[in-house]
């Protein structure tokens, strides 16, 4: 995974290719189509060359790449009822990064399924957690899966959102749940979606965390941030 520093740097078609084994001209065309392909917006022009936040590419890649990777994986391979931990199942569903699904656990809440099992280890002052998957698990999210190579007829419903009210503490801090759906989108999924592609700037930074799930910390923002982003998102 990227650090938070090497995240924000803009990169140019050059160094894109280099690195993700591409032509200038083809990263530009993945640009120009990108309604089509999912390619991240371009951060801003330098004279004439167009540069890109490097986390979104990168980020873009290792989903293309799990979903080369998943056409070809088996619907069932090994024992359903193995446990597996995170970089386990990263490794199963083919991604490179064996953080991805404590990425995706941490930044984009409901979009992963959640673990069957969930160890709280190490001591008071260094706690950390363990979660774990049954194979089977796995499957089932994997044919089941949000987004692109989602298979048509599928009915899987999103979680319901919980009702917020504009009112109250503007201090109050709010998981993303809460700010999704003060904020109207449908899902979570749509809100994260939206987030990571910077069309929620005043949200870019948290103003702290919350306890999630099954004990795990989950990024928020004040009650005031998200009302202030509902404003500027606002017709005017």
């Amino acid at each position: 995974m990227p650090s938070n520093t090497e995240a924000r740097r803009l990169v140019d078609a050059v160094q894109i290719g280099d690195e993700f084994d591409l032509s200038p001209g083809r990263v530009n065309a993945l640009h120009a189509d990108r309604e089509k392909t999912g390619f991240p917006a371009a951060r801003r022009k330098n004279g004439r060359k167009q540069e890109w936040d490097y986390g979104e590419v990168a980020k873009y890649f290792a989903d293309r790449d799990a979903l080369n990777r998943l056409a070809n994986l088996p619907a069932d391979a090994g024992d359903p009822d193995e446990l597996l931990n995170a970089s386990q199942v990263a490794k199963e569903l083919g991604y490179k990064n064996p953080n991805q699904i404590t990425t995706y656990m941490r930044d984009h809440p409901g979009y992963f399924a959640e673990p069957d099992v969930v160890e709280h280890l190490g001591s008071e002052e260094r706690p950390w957690t363990r979660m774990q998957w049954y194979r089977r698990t796995i499957t089932a999210w994997r044919k089941e899966r949000p987004g692109r190579g989602r298979r048509e007829g599928n009915t899987r419903t999103p979680p319901a959102l919980p009702k917020v009210s504009s009112d109250g503490d503007p201090d109050e801090l709010l998981a993303a749940p809460q700010a999704a759906a003060l904020l109207g989108f449908k899902s979570v999924n749509t809100f994260s979606s939206s987030l990571s592609q910077g069309n929620l700037p005043l949200l870019k930074e948290s103003d702290g965390q919350v306890p999630g799930s099954r004990g795990r910390k989950s990024r928020a923002w004040t009650r005031r941030r998200v009302l202030d982003q509902k404003a500027a998102r606002s017709p005017r």
